[in-house]
């Protein structure tokens, strides 16, 4: 078994000995996260660091520079704080200085604790809401809303306080691209995770911010059932049906679970496959969930039956978290090559459609 090599970041002092980074916290296909101490301000912090080998590459440098510049625009408290960016004068190396989070992401909470309450999910997908209604009025689109990427803290006294967290492949429009910029993810590119995707984001077609609220409500869906919207085993089947099938009902997702009148409702519009029918404001999905937040309302309970395993069948013959953090990053040829497989899908469609005509 080959010696362990030692990341050449932990124990060492940066940025003229303001942070001293004690260990690595996470790591994924563009960087790795560490936590630091900055002993002037007596306070923990993380950085996140692109991986040195990578910084030859100008599309990921761009799209790390545009994470640091999309987060550090946010003032939500339910945004992750970025205190400062930049590069490392000793090697060039991009990084964001970060909020330390002491807790579990989502998606950790749902797998070991099972589906969540009403009166505790609701709270905290509203407050999501408002963080991204804050990057939607800024002109920021996450295009990466997943359990993983909503992370629990305590905060100030408050439990399951929501920080979103990472904007790696979040659209800066227009009006926020300074003078001389490139749009670097142009339409018919697929990026995100399958099993989260917006139909429009699983054809590469141009995404606002009724994408993320699409995404917003499969989230919701799984924390309450413990279940996606649809049955697949595989990424693509989930984006095959992102685009063409109909979700299966709240109410009729877990036998014996049932919720209240009205929620089926609210998150059957949030799902709507056409932008244009969904909710069109992160703000308005908040308060079109907000009655729910106190349990029980309306003749059906919340909760009629034993909670059901944390995830069901076809969730566990999904991708490994690993592999669905692999996915968000989808290289040319993968998205390249959904984007043509589904294009053949609706063409197959419509010819089946004019044949039976």
């Amino acid at each position: 078994m080959p010696p362990e090599v030692k990341d050449q970041f932990i124990g060492r002092a940066i940025l003229d000995g303001q942070f001293e980074i004690v260990q690595k916290i996470g790591t994924g296909g563009m960087g790795s996260v560490y936590k630091a101490s900055q002993p002037a301000m007596n306070r923990m912090v993380a950085i996140k660091i692109l991986h040195p080998k990578l910084i030859g590459r100008k599309d990921l440098t761009s799209r790390f520079r545009r994470e640091a510049r999309a987060m550090s625009q946010l003032t939500h408290p339910n945004t992750t704080k970025v205190f400062m960016y930049g590069e490392l004068p000793e090697d060039g190396s991009l990084f964001i200085v970060m909020e330390y989070l002491e807790g579990k992401n989502l998606n950790q909470t749902v797998r070991k604790g099972g589906p969540l309450p009403l009166e505790r999910a609701i709270p905290i997908l509203v407050s999501v809401c408002g963080a991204l209604h804050e990057a939607h009025e800024l002109g920021i689109v996450h295009r990466d809303m997943k359990p993983e990427n909503i992370f629990l803290c305590e905060q100030g006294g408050l439990k399951d306080f929501p920080k979103v967290l990472d904007f790696g492949l979040a659209k800066v429009t227009e009006r926020q691209m300074r003078p001389g910029s490139v749009v670097l993810t142009q339409e018919g590119m697929v990026f995100g995770t399958p099993e989260f995707m917006s139909p429009e984001q699983a054809q590469g077609r141009q995404l606002d911010a009724r994408s993320d609220i699409y995404s917003l409500a499969v989230i919701l869906y799984e924390v309450l059932t413990g279940k996606l919207p649809f049955v697949a085993k595989t990424p693509m089947e989930h984006i095959q049906k992102h685009v063409m099938e109909p979700p299966i009902l709240l109410n009729a997702r877990v036998e014996g679970l049932k919720f209240p009148e009205g929620l089926e409702a609210v998150i059957a519009k949030a799902l709507e496959k056409h932008p244009a029918h969904r909710y069109q404001t992160a703000a308005e999905f908040a308060a079109a969930l907000r009655p729910f937040a106190r349990g029980s309302l309306g003749p059906a309970a919340p909760h009629a039956a034993p909670r059901p395993a944390a995830l069901g069948p076809e969730r566990a013959e999904l991708p490994t978290l690993d592999a669905r953090r692999r996915s968000s990053s989808t290289g040319l040829l993968v998205a390249v090559a959904i984007t043509f497989l589904l294009v053949g899908i609706l063409l197959a469609v419509l010819a089946m459609r004019v044949l039976g005509a």
